[in-house]
């Protein structure tokens, strides 16, 4: 039976994500119809049997847009990830739940937008070093690394705190030596990447000048992984969960689970096992309640 697929990205022009042009290639090979479609567009959603978010990395700025848009999209057809879970994972705040479960993570602490007493609450925190970003965010497009009294990263903290939530992690050396990404689609380990920044930097993002090797993934890692994803509110058919080694455990810096690079191009089968999963999700949505 063919179906159809919304394969959902960004309009910026400045760079086109390819995953989803490789995705949409070879599920129509599989004889389905399936289009990339920029998220924010007019479109009719009901037309598709699957919509697929993946590069819709401009949401971090149309956070309201965006989750009406996925609220809308799940009422018209049936959208991957579930909307519970984009709502719940959208904030950095989520990490403090699965401290608070027992899972490895960062200590955080959590500034609200307007917050005016940043120097002495970070102050509080008894750190050294940290890493302040928004609480919104992704790409580290504005985390800052500091030492807490200065004046450079409370300047950072005052402009960020003024747009939104904030969240404040003691420096974690342990990135220098880099990232690790395991990619889960429906439930099962496809594939890990380790992405180690450039010398001198903390941030592990390619564009930031970060290099990808592919990983071999540990029982300790893989043990995080699911322990943090059994918290997550729904069932989720990709995951992308980023990991780094502190006090010697792996300890989670985040749980991907809306529009996560998957890092297709670092196995030769990442591609068709993500299309596997695509396609499995259509036939349970075939299924009759």
């Amino acid at each position: 039976m063919t179906s159809r697929i919304a394969l959902c990205t960004w309009s910026d022009p400045s760079y086109v994500d390819p995953e989803p042009r490789q995705a949409a290639a070879l599920l129509q090979d599989r004889g389905h119809r399936a289009d990339v479609v920029i998220w924010h567009h007019d479109v009719d959603w009901s037309a598709y049997d699957l919509v697929v978010i993946r590069s819709t990395w401009d949401y971090f700025d149309r956070l309201e847009e965006f989750l009406a848009w996925v609220d809308r999209v799940h009422v018209e057809s049936r959208i991957i990830n579930p909307p519970n879970v984009i709502r719940w994972n959208v904030h950095k705040g989520y990490l403090a739940e699965l401290g608070a479960a027992g899972i490895a993570v960062l200590p955080m602490l959590v500034l609200p937008r307007g917050a005016s007493d940043v120097v002495a609450r970070l102050a509080a925190t008894g750190w050294d070093r940290v890493v302040v970003k928004p609480a919104v965010d992704g790409g580290a497009r504005r985390a800052a690394l500091g030492e807490v009294g200065s004046a450079v990263l409370v300047e950072h903290l005052d402009n960020i705190v003024a747009l939104g939530d904030v969240v404040v992690q003691p420096y974690a050396p342990g990135i220098e030596d880099g990232e690790v990404s395991l990619l889960l689609f429906g439930g099962e380990v496809s594939h890990a990447v380790r992405k180690v920044p450039a010398a001198g930097d903390y941030r592990v993002q390619a564009h930031h000048g970060g290099s990808e090797l592919a990983h071999e993934v540990t029982e300790a890692e893989l043990a995080t992984a699911r322990a943090a994803l059994a918290l997550v509110p729904d069932g989720v058919v990709y995951a992308r969960v980023d990991l780094v080694q502190h006090d010697g455990v792996p300890t989670v810096m985040e749980l991907e689970l809306i529009e996560p690079d998957l890092f297709l191009r670092v196995d030769d089968r990442a591609l068709e096992r993500f299309v596997d999963c695509i396609v499995a999700q259509l036939a349970e949505g075939d299924e009759p309640a």
